[in-house]
């Protein structure tokens, strides 16, 4: 991920310094390397929970990424919501400002969360002084303040004239702060540059996010027997079925922190949904049959030469994506069960992280991760249908039950349902 960092603020050239923040241009941003530390790692994955680990777990689990950044001139750090063996990251000074800032030699500046002091305390807010205190004296030196801002310049300017605040600190932060406008050329071009407004939503970019798309999904099963693999789809058929809650929304396939901070349903954005695609990718002569939530009864009275079936979760960020039972949600299981149950079915899972599916498994023909596959749905019809072949693999474990986690590769107990870096492959059948 830290590969990211040359791409938003440049690269830096050879005579100068690596460690120091460097942004190439107007055409380019600071980048800011987050969340400071260990929140990949709370307990049971909840958001801004506690991270319990050693010392040298923390350096060889968590760390690298941060080691990374700064060499390649990272400008910002964000520090985490959690908390590293009970105490908040917030308030630790002995990570922000005796690891990243003397070690490790961070010369750029580190900046809270969103309302990230407030929650030193619990509950949040309860003790503002304080909280402004021990997170400013902890190293960080740009505050997020969305709304209580006057309060904010208030108790810190008291607390700098009462010396509990050193004025060395407020002046340590002023020194990073400035470094990194001045490396971004704010003074002599203070206002945003609106040059490449027009550059969004390009078609060019459309094509490399589908690209992204066809290269990402993981093929998890093809057929219930490898001789007789149910990709890639025929284009031209009788009449097809493609049905499930997340088939012909466009919401549901970006996700959290899209438009909306936990994302929404329906047309939220310009873009293609996978059915959709699925209609401008077959055969004309093609019938194509949406269904939401079929029963029983509309599976009888209709003859289909296979079936689409696209599940997965709603929309999430940060807490309301906790979740400790991973089920797919609720149709989705009764939509396969119903719909593999009378005729040959592919199912899609979209979602940001592997659920329970084993119990279902069995049932369908092929089954395909396709994460979150943004706006542009028309990539995983790309594959579907053979003008590209499945290529990914899957970057984490797929377990078969929330009791086993959490598991690893190498752990004595690792019995997924899908390994790390499993993922099965198809050829192209046509020439596009």
């Amino acid at each position: 991920m830290t590969e990211l960092i040359p791409g938003l603020q440049g690269d830096i050239p050879p005579n100068v310094s690596k460690g120091v923040p460097y942004v190439a241009g107007k055409d380019k941003v600071i980048a800011c390397a987050k969340h400071f530390v260990g929140d990949g790692g709370t307990q049971k994955g909840i958001n801004e929970n506690n991270t319990i680990v050693d010392w040298k777990s923390l350096l060889s689990l968590h760390m690298p990424a941060y080691y990374n950044s700064i060499i390649k001139g990272v400008s910002t750090v964000m520090v985490s919501y959690s908390s590293w063996n009970g105490v908040k990251m917030h308030a630790n000074r002995n990570l922000i400002i005796g690891l990243l800032k003397n070690k490790l030699r961070f010369r750029g500046f580190v900046i809270s969360d969103w309302q990230g002091i407030d929650k030193i305390t619990s509950p949040p807010g309860t003790n503002y002084t304080y909280s402004v205190q021990v997170g400013v004296n902890a190293g960080i030196d740009m505050i997020m303040v969305p709304y209580n801002y006057t309060e904010f310049i208030g108790d810190l300017t008291n607390l700098v004239e009462k010396n509990i605040v050193p004025m060395s600190r407020i002046d340590d932060a002023v020194r990073r702060i400035l470094r990194v406008k001045f490396v971004m050329g704010l003074f002599e071009d203070p206002m945003a540059d609106l040059s490449f407004a027009d550059q969004l939503g390009k078609k060019e970019h459309r094509e490399l996010a589908r690209e992204a798309v066809r290269k990402s999904l993981v093929l998890l099963k093809n057929g219930k027997s490898s001789n007789e693999p149910l990709l890639p789809l025929p284009k031209k058929a009788p009449k097809i079925l493609v049905a499930g809650s997340h088939a012909d929304n466009l919401g549901f396939q970006c996700g959290g922190w899209t438009i909306e901070w936990n994302g929404d349903s329906g047309d939220i954005t310009a873009g293609t949904t996978i059915l959709d695609a699925i209609k401008s990718t077959v055969d004309p002569a093609t019938k194509v049959v949406y269904s939401k939530n079929p029963d029983s009864s509309f599976m009888k009275d209709n003859e289909f030469s296979y079936a689409i079936v696209v599940v997965g979760e709603t929309p999430y960020a940060e807490t309301k994506g906790d979740n400790l039972n991973l089920t797919l949600p609720a149709p989705g299981p009764r939509t396969i069960q119903t719909v593999c149950g009378a005729v040959k079915c592919l199912v899609i899972v979209v979602s940001g992280r592997p659920l329970v599916i084993e119990p279902y498994v069995g049932s369908m023909d092929a089954l395909v991760a396709a994460w979150l596959p943004g706006s542009e749905g028309q990539g995983v019809a790309d594959v579907l249908f053979g003008d590209y072949g499945f290529t990914g693999k899957l970057s984490r474990t797929w377990f078969k039950s929330v009791g086993q986690l959490p598991m690893n590769v190498g752990d004595a107990h690792y019995d997924p349902l899908f390994p790390f870096g499993f993922g099965l492959t198809t050829e192209p059948t046509s020439s596009r």
